[in-house]
């Protein structure tokens, strides 16, 4: 029997404002969207922490047994600098600044994106749609919003009609806010916009001369608006109706209502069952922003090369820091705490290393069972990392009484044991044992080291075709050599 079946998830639907009991739209199927970043410079600390929490969440879903597809795309056009529907776009902002095509500003920041969340042994995600290559949907759902009343163009761009949709949906539905106030609390157009109204927001706006992406449709060229190509990407790879959406709570308004508005203009229902935010990270007590220079990119936590912390830390330390916190939580990011969050990493992995030397006896004075249902429990509760992290190191606390010989396990209970620990720490917490790492490196070096000894002995007898075959079977492991008057070095 799948796992899931014996567990009762429960997840906190911002829809809805309370927990509710998971129950996904076709048994033993997970379909989750996460929004995805806007590639126009490096991945931010925060961003990284939104992404975790749905990783975690993704790892969860799977270890239970799911099969999940989780939907992660990349924004590659059409996010205005303001997130309004004036200015310019992000990406074509930083390509004239830069000298770029807006495609080199996409792909370099987008391998960047890469890169970090793999540091941080995020799993991808199982689809990774672009804007870009949907332009095509975006256009056909324009359409249909169009024929229903609720979508117009004005002068070659075409605008989503809010109050129009509103008199028979509640636009607002999932930020609790109202229309009225809304309108209330906004100035007059005075003429100075194609909207029929201040809250309407933008499908497709056309291009003006000198806007780099461009692309023809029926009512312009041009490029589509930011929410649309969320409700085009999430339809087609999970359908009209899917489980899960998630992002930050920076995106609960508009663009998470926006698309909940497209959708049902569209479909004529609810897109999602299930709407999940993660909190956001300040640091120093303070919100993160390059302007003020209190901000910290990820790879600086690795590198150590930045002036907020005392020195460099692992990704999985940083990991580990980051899910001591619920994810609706807002989490503050200092020194201390990670400094702390280290010592805690420490703590864990010893013990995990630790288990395999424990001795098994016949009976246990452990309940082992009963630890093992409050990690599920705690993940149960829409996945309550802190709390499961906590009897982690309950578990860390059996493992040093059993060492001591102060308490005795069975050999059942042991396995049971160790696989739980083993199944939490790294499948479900994406953990990794860095010591374990270091050893294998450790190795590593020391068979390099003895072939770079091999083939210095094979110059010195003059065999140079044993000393170029280990050089070149190094080289096609990626392993380069460099001889120089001190000796041979190697780099990986």
């Amino acid at each position: 029997m799948p796992l899931y079946t014996s567990q009762h998830l429960k997840i906190y639907n911002s829809l809805s404002g309370e927990k509710e009991s998971f129950n996904p739209i076709h048994e033993g199927n997970v379909g989750m969207y996460v929004c995805g970043p806007t590639v126009y410079s490096n991945v931010h600390l925060g961003n990284v922490r939104t992404f975790m929490s749905f990783d975690v969440i993704f790892r969860y879903f799977l270890h239970l047994d799911y099969k999940v597809r989780y939907v992660r795309n990349i924004t590659d056009v059409g996010h205005i600098v303001d997130d309004v529907d004036e200015g310019e776009d992000k990406i074509a902002k930083k390509a004239r600044l830069e000298q770029l095509e807006p495609m080199e500003v996409v792909q370099r920041y987008t391998v960047d994106f890469h890169d970090i969340l793999k540091a941080f042994n995020f799993l991808p995600p199982s689809i990774e749609p672009t804007a870009t290559g949907h332009i095509i949907e975006q256009i056909e759902i324009i359409k249909k919003i169009i024929e229903t009343g609720i979508g117009y163009e004005a002068n070659g761009s075409v605008y989503f009609d809010v109050v129009k949709y509103n008199e028979t949906n509640n636009y607002g539905i999932l930020s609790g806010r109202n229309i009225e106030d809304m309108l209330a609390n906004t100035r007059d157009l005075d003429g100075q916009s194609d909207k029929r109204n201040p809250q309407d927001f933008a499908l497709w706006k056309k291009a003006e001369p000198q806007h780099i992406m461009r692309w023809p449709s029926p009512w312009s060229d041009g490029f589509p608006g930011w929410h649309l190509e969320c409700t085009a990407m999430s339809t087609k790879y999970l359908g009209n109706h899917f489980d899960i959406h998630g992002g930050g709570m920076d995106l609960k308004f508009p663009h998470h209502e926006c698309e909940i508005a497209q959708n049902e203009a569209c479909t004529g229902q609810s897109p999602v069952n299930y709407w999940m935010h993660a909190n956001m990270l300040t640091l120093n007590g303070k919100k993160m922003a390059k302007s003020t220079g209190n901000n910290i990119l990820p790879g600086e936590i690795l590198s150590g090369d930045n002036n907020i912390l005392s020195k460099a830390f692992s990704a999985s330390v940083t990991r580990f820091f980051m899910l001591q916190a619920h994810y609706r939580s807002i989490l503050d990011f200092s020194d201390d705490a990670i400094v702390a969050a280290e010592k805690g990493y420490k703590r864990l992995m010893e013990a995990v290393d630790a288990l395999s030397g424990i001795s098994a006896g016949t009976t246990s004075s452990i309940d082992i069972t009963s630890w093992k249902k409050l990690c599920y429990d705690a993940m149960n509760d829409d996945f309550n990392t802190p709390i499961l992290i906590a009897q982690l190191f309950e578990a860390v606390r059996y493992v040093n009484l059993l060492k001591e010989g102060k308490e005795t396990i069975s050999i059942e209970d042991l396995n049971t044991f160790t696989t739980a620990i083993n199944a939490f720490v790294f499948d479900v917490l994406g953990l990794s044992d860095e010591k374990a790492a270091d050893n294998n490196n450790d190795k590593l070096e020391g068979v390099v080291n003895m072939l770079i000894g091999m083939r210095n002995q094979a110059r010195a007898d003059k065999n140079f075709a044993l000393s170029d075959q280990i050089r070149d079977q190094l080289i096609a492991l990626g392993i380069q050599l460099k001889d120089g008057k001190e000796g041979t070095s190697f780099s990986l």
